[in-house]
């Protein structure tokens, strides 16, 4: 950690009159953890949300710049994304020309195979979905280069939402450089052809990457911003259009939350209810709406922010009730699988803060079956598994074990 950084918690613990017992008192942390954090330690960027919220700042003004730690280990990631790379980072020199070779397709063709690629990354279908991605974006592009007449604007949709899935699954797989090109190029072409839907949703999974990489104040104006933009009347509104919009105050909500603003928090969330709320059931609708949103979700997310603070006795209150129990989910609608999942690993993590390191198992284990992909890029399942092995008095059971080597946390 910075010596900054540590120097900016040193700081604003002396201005608000607390000794670091205090602090540790008032935030819940351990006495260990606040003199770590205070002595250049590295932590988990949650564990600096709860220092800034028992100081009263916002997190994003503990943060400072500095020189990054070294990379280590990265080699076969490298080698598997050369090809993705090539295809949506082609060299730049000073001819026009790229050195793809890709020849031009129908746009029809091409629609189906995004659509195709699509249903892969939801069914977590990731090594798939990064083998076809390259010849799909170069598809795309040449395409739309080559498109002229009544196939022009089709083919610069298509190319529109070849980029879109791109930055979406690399977004999930935290390379987040290249999910930010993909993302960006998305919006720019979507709303340069009059794609605002499109836009709206590049627009979203822009704020989800600026949240990853703790760009709260960014995320939460940007989400913001483009939410009054795109606000629709809701009397003859389209569910996408109000599945996009609740989408964007989602995404306010949490940038917010994690930023220790949350009277901003309170309000985002009571938009996105809003928003829920006027469509009734869960909503997605590719390629119009590519994210999932409606009532399970804002709820979900509303639940969240109790794993924010830590409350994990309200998150297992709120876990299983209301809309988020078993019947309501079968008349409402389920939603997303990776919005699901981050459900339930908020869940898993509460069982485990607890001292319900079964339970927790359990969570992890149910997802493990179901999105086994998605979970091993999920950072949180490495923290609840980390957890376990770190707190349990007892054996091992030969469940843990596996779940710890399946996620690469060394007991």
């Amino acid at each position: 950690m910075s010596s900054e950084l540590s120097e900016n918690v040193r700081k604003y613990r002396r201005a608000a009159g607390l000794s670091q017992q205090e602090l540790a008192d008032t935030s819940g942390l351990s006495i260990t953890t606040v003199r770590k954090i205070e002595q250049g330690g590295d932590v988990r960027t949650d564990t600096l949300h709860t220092i800034a919220r028992a100081l009263g700042v916002a997190t994003s003004v503990l943060f400072v710049a500095d020189s990054p730690a070294p990379v280590v280990g990265d080699e076969a990631t490298r080698r598997n994304l050369v090809n993705l790379r090539m295809a949506l980072m082609p060299p730049v020199g000073l001819s026009v020309t790229t050195a793809s070779t890709a020849g031009a397709g129908s746009v029809r063709e091409l629609r189906q195979r995004i659509e195709d690629s699509h249903a892969l990354y939801w069914a977590d279908r990731y090594d798939s979905v990064a083998r076809r991605l390259p010849d799909l974006l170069r598809t795309a592009e040449a395409t739309a280069k080559a498109a002229d007449g009544d196939d022009e604007h089709e083919a610069q949709v298509a190319y529109s939402h070849a980029l879109l899935l791109a930055g979406k699954y690399l977004t999930q797989v935290r390379q987040y450089d290249m999910a930010y090109h993909a993302l960006a190029s998305a919006i720019r072409l979507s709303r340069d052809t009059g794609q605002t839907l499109t836009a709206g949703t590049g627009i979203v999974g822009m704020c989800w990457l600026l949240l990853r990489q703790d760009r709260f104040d960014e995320s939460e104006q940007l989400a913001a911003e483009t939410a009054e933009l795109m606000e629709p009347r809701l009397s003859n509104a389209s569910a996408a259009q109000l599945a996009v919009w609740g989408e964007l105050w989602l995404r306010v909500a949490s940038a917010s939350a994690r930023n220790n603003r949350p009277d901003v928090g309170r309000e985002a969330r009571r938009m996105a209810a809003t928003a829920a709320s006027a469509i009734g059931t869960e909503h997605n609708s590719f390629p119009n709406h590519w994210g999932g949103f409606g009532p399970v979700t804002a709820e979900m997310k509303a639940t969240e922010d109790l794993a924010l603070v830590g409350d994990s006795r309200g998150v297992l209150r709120r876990a299983d009730e209301g809309v988020l129990g078993g019947k309501a989910l079968r008349t409402v609608g389920k939603p997303t699988a990776p919005n699901w999942g981050r459900h339930r690993l908020d869940v898993a993590q509460a069982h485990v803060r607890l001292g319900s390191h079964q339970d927790g198992m359990t969570e992890l284990m149910g997802l493990r079956d179901v999105s086994g992909a998605w979970l091993r890029h999920q950072p949180m399942a490495r923290y609840v598994m980390t957890e376990i092995l770190r707190s349990r008095k007892r054996t091992l059971t030969q469940d843990m074990r596996d779940m710890a080597a399946y996620l690469g946390v060394v007991a």
